[in-house]
């Protein structure tokens, strides 16, 4: 005999409401000990209140691979779309509450699928990234469920912008697609990265190692290029994500949006006057006249830790989203070397990948010389292209 339509929705109703649970108090305790917030409370932080539709919820992976019959709802990942100051985004969110948010067969499924409709309307895609890694369990499926990820990384490039929040562990598998996207912000202290963690490291090559010192925020903020944003907490992390998505425009075809700061396009700025010193040899901070001239002194830099001979960075002009690539005299007199290089040419593709008009800054003496420079290669990073 059918089941009563009412009792049909009381059980799907049930089933909602141990979805939205995670993985219990418990682990959400534990989650809020080590000072990291929930995936849904990530998610009612980042997206405009009320506006999250969510994808999923009660799809499941492969219970009996855990070694039981249990089946985990929503499979360690909350996917769905919903709007940051009223325009479209379509994000992804791990739950490490749940099965440590290890990505499986169902786990990729879910991200494959918000990444395919954020190309198909034409939207950003941001991911919140908290997981173990793949799930053992399921062997090669789980790296084959990596490989649908990583081919919609790059069908996406250039059309949407795709950010990245590393708010927990990302090993293994789990790194590639975040250093594939176009802006990756990581948490000082509760994130890391790295290919190898500190056991493999010192099974390998004998050498004590922390996972901070190996793949913290630190490290790839200022030594490895990989993190544009470095944030002491979830919550500032996840309000800069918002700012950034303010400057950006939702793909390829559409322009950044407008926002009219009130700064009058007469102002001047008396301290311009003194800025450049008359001797030559002299330094000067070039952040002065780039705050000066940009509407309503807001700037935000990327990789702001990362090869500071260099600023790269979204302001306004006329309201208008700029790109602005400015030399620094007060770091290295501003010279060229191979990470700055680096760093300006990543940005400029960006740029024009989007349609965002460039500002370039120039104050240069020339390029970086000596051994370390040409052994690393300034031959082929230098050409700003």
């Amino acid at each position: 005999m059918a089941m009563p339509l009412h009792d049909n929705l009381t059980t799907l109703e049930a089933m909602r409401q141990e979805a939205l649970q995670g993985g219990g108090e418990k682990r959400i305790a534990d989650q809020h000990r080590r000072g990291k917030l929930t995936a849904r409370e990530r998610i009612d932080l980042l997206l405009d209140e009320g506006s999250f539709e969510e994808f999923d919820i009660l799809k499941t992976g492969r219970g009996g691979s855990l070694g039981g019959d249990q089946h985990f709802l929503g499979d360690g990942v909350i996917t769905g779309h919903g709007t940051i100051d009223g325009r479209e985004v379509f994000m992804f969110s791990q739950d490490f509450t749940v099965i440590g948010g290890s990505l499986g067969e169902a786990h990729s499924q879910k991200i494959s699928k918000v990444m395919d409709h954020a190309v198909r309307v034409g939207a950003p895609i941001i991911g919140l990234n908290d997981s173990g890694g793949a799930r053992i369990q399921e062997g090669v499926d789980a790296l084959a469920a990596y490989g649908e990820i990583f081919h919609r990384n790059v069908e996406a490039s250039g059309v949407v912008p795709q950010i990245s929040c590393i708010m927990g562990p990302c090993a293994g598998g789990a790194v590639y697609s975040p250093a594939m996207t176009d802006f990756t912000f990581m948490v000082a202290h509760t994130s890391n990265m790295f290919v190898t963690g500190p056991n493999v490291v010192k099974t390998v090559i004998h050498q004590d190692i922390t996972s901070e010192e190996l793949g913290g925020a630190d490290v790839h903020g200022t030594k490895s290029d990989v993190a544009h944003f470095v944030t002491p907490n979830d919550i500032l992390c996840l309000r800069e994500v918002r700012r950034l998505i303010n400057y950006l425009p939702s793909n390829n075809r559409q322009k950044a949006p407008f926002l009219d700061l009130r700064d009058p396009p007469e102002r001047i700025d008396p301290a311009l006057d003194y800025l450049i010193p008359s001797n030559p040899n002299q330094t000067y901070d070039m952040n002065v006249l780039i705050y000066s001239i940009l509407d309503g002194a807001e700037f935000l830099e990327v990789h702001a830790g990362f090869a500071r001979n260099i600023i790269c960075g979204f302001g306004r002009l006329g309201g208008q989203t700029i790109g602005l690539v400015a030399n620094q005299p007060a770091v290295l007199a501003g010279v060229l070397d191979s990470n700055a290089s680096t760093k300006a040419a990543r940005f400029v593709r960006f740029c024009d990948a989007f349609n965002i008009p460039l500002i370039c800054l120039v104050d240069v003496p020339g390029f970086m010389p000596g051994p370390e420079q040409e052994h690393g290669g300034i031959l082929r990073h230098h050409p700003p292209v």
